[in-house]
């Protein structure tokens, strides 16, 4: 029974492929060699479409409500029970809002970008193990795959803020090209850490190589010194690579109005909203692939619930987390953002690469623990506290008019 419920979805999948099959022996129609393939990659491809649209339309609700909550106001309370069809609204907002396009503006181009966006957002998926033998494309590069597509996002960035021939778009524009080149950086290397452990590019068999439980924790990288702080700095890589709070300043209201898509409206804006969620999504599902055991479930007893299920769990508390902290922190300078990225980061997760390969050379027992700790929490210590501790800015002094 709990092998069934685990495998629903496959088992489904399968049997409409022999439904359909059955169905044209039934028909006596010979299709082409090719057709049943292509079928499998529809029906492997379909949840995909469908499932994370719907938990891109459930997070904005959700979202509004948590940074209302956290700001002491209402969130959306009007549209449907408690609010929470608010969503639907937007969506027909977006759909029927008027399109508008610079005279001056490349047409083409402007166009294109937030399509190759949504694009590249959904292509990643595609190696993105949800649950047991539950992938699209079960990659021995899978890793690198999903790397090398979400780097055309950049393009696409870029692309909107040219086409739109303004300098706001553009200023806006390389704003985003800076950080999201500065953020990915420490982004892959702290993946290479995972990478270096295992000894595979494949997502499947990271997830494989979590899947013990040697005692009270289980083996999830996370839980390790070099895996903790590969995981924190892979988390604070993701949301800068979302432009999201504290790292919006591609987006800055008070200074570029609204960064690289000012001159997108209508449902070509809500493509660019829905690919910024859908980028959350699938850096948050690597996260879980890479460092908190991917479907695996935190304790051997607790194997009896569905795989897929333990996956969509923690991506929902990852999303809370990237909520939370949208709600808590303040927007950095770019000064700051570029000193963190590049004084701070790239140095840790070089330090972290060492911490890793003395983690797996040095055997098991206390002393890696020691000795990969010590790295890591020396390295913090010698590369954090200098950035932290403010040079240039004196003492702030209050007058008053007498």
């Amino acid at each position: 029974m709990t092998d069934s419920l685990d495998q629903i979805f496959v088992t489904l999948k399968h049997w409409l492929l022999s439904g359909l099959d059955d169905l044209l022996k039934w028909l006596e129609v010979a299709p082409p060699g090719w057709s049943m393939p292509l079928v499998s990659i529809v029906l492997s491809l379909a949840p995909i479409l469908m499932v994370f649209p719907a938990l891109f339309a459930i997070t904005t609700v959700l979202e509004r409500k948590g940074l209302g909550r956290i700001q002491n106001r209402y969130g959306p309370n009007r549209v449907g029970p408690f609010g929470f069809l608010q969503f639907a609204a937007d969506g027909i907002k977006a759909l029927i809002k008027e399109d508008l396009v610079p005279r001056a503006a490349d047409k083409v181009v402007h166009f294109i970008a937030p399509v190759i966006l949504v694009i590249t957002a959904f292509t990643v998926y595609a190696v993105l193990p949800f649950g047991r033998n539950m992938v699209a494309a079960d990659l021995d590069a899978g890793l690198l795959f999903f790397f090398a597509v979400g780097a055309a996002s950049e393009l696409a960035v870029f692309m909107a803020g040219w086409s739109s021939r303004n300098k706001y778009a553009l200023l806006g524009a390389m704003r985003a090209i800076a950080q999201m080149v500065s953020y990915e950086i420490p982004l892959i290397l702290s993946s290479v850490a995972v990478v270096m452990i295992t000894g595979t590019l494949s997502l499947t068999k990271i997830v494989e190589a979590q899947s013990t439980h040697a005692g009270l924790l289980p083996d999830w990288f996370v839980f390790t010194p070099w895996g903790f702080m590969g995981f924190t700095l892979f988390m604070i890589a993701a949301n800068a690579e979302l432009n999201r709070s504290p790292f919006d300043l591609p987006e800055g209201e008070s200074e570029i109005i609204a960064g690289y898509f000012i001159e997108y409206s209508g449902f070509k804006f809500a493509l660019f909203f829905l690919s910024e969620y859908l980028s959350m999504f699938a850096l948050s599902g690597l996260g879980i692939t890479l460092f908190l055991g991917g479907w695996n479930a935190p304790f051997a007893a607790l194997d009896f619930i569905p795989s897929w299920s333990w996956f969509f769990a923690k991506l929902l508390a990852l999303i809370f987390l990237f909520i939370w902290t949208r709600g808590t922190l303040p927007r950095l300078r770019q000064d700051q953002l570029m000193n963190l990225a590049w004084k701070f980061m790239i140095p840790m997760v070089l330090v972290n690469l060492v911490a890793a390969a003395l983690w797996h050379f040095t055997g098991p027992g206390w002393m890696r623990w020691l000795t990969s700790g010590a790295l890591v929490v020396g390295a913090y210590m010698l590369l954090g506290k200098p950035q932290f501790e403010s040079k240039d800015i004196g003492k702030r002094t209050y007058r008053f008019a007498d």
